[in-house]
């Protein structure tokens, strides 16, 4: 009796044993993976992608992020296939700028549409905007090739001529006033290094109502993508994938000039970079309405992500990525 009890402690602890060493080959595999596929961002632009068309259909150049503001408000707007829901969400966001603009003439904005490769007619809708404001107030840069959401918004951010620079949405899930309130939050920061501020907008006063509509199965894979967020790269902000996003320029310089992550999961590289830096951030509840149309795949985009950020983490501890300067990524 006590012999089989004996060799069933043995081969219990034998497995225990096999179990860490077979979890540690996989952890030390896993590393290798994340370092060795890592790839730097090219940033380097297509010749078609340093210019816009003005309203008379003349090319002009892009400016950089790294010159002296010359506007208010830089808008950020990442479009992909987006010819059907762009019109409402520029519609809004025109209306609320001009009337802003109307009711305080030392506002100044400028829209930046960013065609991320369309296989539509994203661009030519986008255009019409150009034609009706002028090219001072909304700009197309049409990427020459699909760069993903993340790679898109930088895109844009590294092409504005903003004091602040939001980035917002083409599907108009956010309602565009809320800009009010995370103009608000951003101000609250009492201490900006370097004048440095995020401000972002967040759902996360939706999710117990989120949470009664989706399945238990989407309920799952949500909760897990927080718990990774949470446990792996961003800590103290509940919504990280939230598509409406105001920085600072120097924020927005700072980040974007180390971003890496093209696709969904670049917010949270995003964030992670703001909090490495000590960039303050601010996170305020708005309006947002889901809109039919997303390029979200459920399950292989949250399955995507969530290799992302186990790899965001991975690739800076292992030192396949760094936190550039910005003048060397410009």
């Amino acid at each position: 009796m006590l012999t089989e009890k004996w060799m069933m402690d043995f081969c219990l602890c034998e497995l225990l044993q096999c179990s860490m060493i077979l979890a540690l080959i996989v952890l030390l595999l896993v590393i290798v993976i994340a370092h060795v596929s890592a790839k730097m961002v090219d940033q380097t632009r297509h010749e078609k992608e340093k210019h816009f068309l003005t309203a008379e259909g003349k090319k002009e150049c892009f400016p950089s992020l790294m010159d002296p503001p010359s506007l208010e408000l830089s808008v950020v707007v990442p479009s992909y296939n987006e010819e059907l829901r762009l019109p409402l969400m520029m519609d809004e966001a025109m209306e609320y700028l001009e009337k802003r603009q109307k009711e305080n003439p030392s506002f100044t904005y400028e829209v930046i549409v960013v065609d991320d490769g369309s296989k539509d007619k994203t661009t030519e809708v986008a255009m019409k905007y150009t034609k009706k404001y002028g090219a001072q107030k909304v700009r197309v840069l049409t990427l020459v090739k699909n760069r993903g959401k993340g790679g898109a918004v930088r895109m844009g951010a590294l092409s504005c001529r903003g004091r602040l620079v939001l980035m917002a949405d083409a599907d108009g899930a956010t309602k565009f006033a809320d800009i009010e309130k995370v103009e608000e939050a951003l101000q609250s920061i009492s201490e900006k290094p370097d004048n440095m501020a995020i401000s972002c907008g967040s759902r996360a006063h939706l999710e117990e109502q989120s949470v009664a509509q989706r399945s238990v199965f989407r309920t799952f894979l949500m909760y897990g993508f927080h718990f990774l967020v949470w446990f792996f790269c961003v800590r103290g902000i509940k919504d990280t994938q939230c598509g409406f996003k105001l920085f600072t320029r120097e924020a927005a310089l700072k980040t974007f000039s180390s971003l890496h992550v093209e696709r969904w999961a670049f917010d949270v590289e995003l964030l992670f970079i703001a909090q490495c830096f000590d960039i303050p951030v601010a996170e305020v509840a708005v309006n947002w309405t889901e809109i039919e149309g997303s390029k979200l795949v459920p399950f292989w985009s949250w399955l995507q992500m969530g290799r992302d950020l186990v790899f965001i983490r991975l690739r800076y501890l292992t030192g396949a990525w760094r936190l550039e300067s910005e003048r060397k990524t410009q």
